[in-house]
């Protein structure tokens, strides 16, 4: 397992916005593990920072995972910006209740490598929760198979209340 704080692709005083070898570790990822593009062709790390119709978030390995990526579209619908959203642990976008079943859930996507067809209750910094509708999280797997954390991608919400 690759320890982030030493890994550029997942290092949190790395600036991932728009890092070419991050984008090619989502992208392929992606790609091995689902079967698919996740991005159109010809798109790159900057569309998808500031272009993609839909929400992509990525944290990282440690024992208390933290975000190391959330695109502009992760940052409108959590409502963090940028220096908000890195470094805050992945177990704060749930309720505490919900959060032994978030982790039920990333134990199925390590044993799988992705789960598509996601839905789970979120919360935005205001407090206030959203259900993701037809999410994918998938690990973030390089080349050689070392894990370099997990990514979520979707573009469909239902906001409660």
């Amino acid at each position: 397992m690759s320890d982030s704080s030493t890994d550029p692709r997942t290092d949190l005083r790395t600036d991932l916005r728009t890092d070419p070898d991050f984008f090619v570790l989502l992208t392929d990822s992606f790609a091995r593990l689902v079967g698919r593009p996740l991005v159109p062709a010809g798109a790159d790390a900057a569309w998808l920072y500031s272009q993609a119709p839909f929400v992509c978030v990525a944290h990282d390995t440690q024992p208390d995972p933290r975000f190391v990526y959330a695109n502009e579209a992760a940052q409108a619908r959590f409502g963090y910006g940028w220096d908000e959203f890195i470094g805050l642990p992945s177990r704060l976008s749930a309720q505490a209740p919900e959060r032994a079943e978030r982790q039920q859930f990333l134990d199925t996507v390590a044993a799988q490598g992705y789960v598509a067809g996601y839905r789970g209750l979120r919360v935005k910094k205001s407090g206030a929760t959203f259900w993701i509708e037809d999410g994918l999280v998938w690990q973030l797997r390089d080349e050689t198979g070392a894990l370099h954390g997990t990514a979520a991608v979707f573009s469909t919400w239902t906001d409660e209340g």
